[in-house]
């Protein structure tokens, strides 16, 4: 399982993720820094990659144009970036069976709260 971090998701992050997550990298470190949204949705889907943000245009994106790639959409408040891995960590199981488990296919996004 491969995730992509949005671009307001600090790089930091990935190594808070790496016991639960194998391969989590990050939209500056893809040299994605300036990419629209269409452009990172094009890179996250060519590459395998899910992408995790707070941004409801990738929401958007995924309505109008499916999936790959999925979408892990953080729906909480601003959180510190240990904060924030703690959440993601704690759904681990969560996000490792919306994206690979076939009763999930059909499922674009999945909401973090």
């Amino acid at each position: 399982m491969k995730l992509l971090l949005d671009q307001n998701i600090s790089y930091r992050i990935i190594e808070k993720l790496s016991s639960e997550f194998h391969e989590v990298l990050q939209v500056q470190t893809c040299g994605l820094i300036h990419a629209t949204d269409l452009e990172i949705w094009q890179y996250a889907s060519i590459h395998g990659l899910s992408i995790v943000t707070f941004d409801a245009d990738f929401f958007e994106l995924a309505s109008l144009k499916g999936h790959p790639p999925k979408i892990i959409w953080l729906r909480c408040d601003n959180r510190t970036t240990k904060h924030l891995a703690q959440l993601l960590n704690s759904k681990a199981q969560i996000i490792k069976d919306f994206i690979q488990l076939s009763e999930y296919a059909n499922l674009a996004c999945l909401e973090i709260h």
